[in-house]
């Protein structure tokens, strides 16, 4: 029992680095000149960029930082309105609600698939409890 511990531990400590990477690769992506970035293959490409980051982003946190949520969700909520404020303030980029609304359509599609991530690891940690205990 004590080595799954140790794995869930590293396992754990690789979601929370896995987040602010991944936080900070959206951050930087997101403010790089048009001029460095791949040509868009469709007229929706940008959104759906926002809504896969926002997936992944919610999908890590809420499964590096499952005690609070809601926490969470606001904060990525704030982070998504943020990148639009500072992409219109550069120049070269802009900001728009319809990048923002793509955020949080990617946040609820990456809760939801964290609740499902959650609910399989607390169905495996009981399972693995009732077959360890004595009886």
């Amino acid at each position: 029992m004590k080595a799954n511990a140790g794995v869930s531990h590293w396992l754990q400590q690789g979601r929370v680095w896995g987040f602010w990477a991944l936080l900070l690769c959206v951050a930087v992506l997101s403010l790089l000149p048009t001029a460095y970035l791949p040509p868009q293959v469709f007229s929706l490409w940008d959104k759906a960029q926002h809504a896969l980051a926002f997936t992944a982003l919610a999908t890590l946190g809420l499964l590096a930082y499952p005690r609070r949520p809601g926490r969470m969700a606001i904060a990525l909520l704030a982070f998504g309105g943020a990148i639009e404020l500072a992409q219109a303030a550069t120049g070269w980029r802009y900001g728009e609600w319809g990048d923002w609304l793509a955020d949080a359509l990617g946040l609820a599609a990456g809760s939801a698939l964290a609740w499902r991530q959650r609910r399989r690891i607390e169905r495996a940690t009981r399972a693995a409890a009732q077959a360890a205990a004595p009886g």
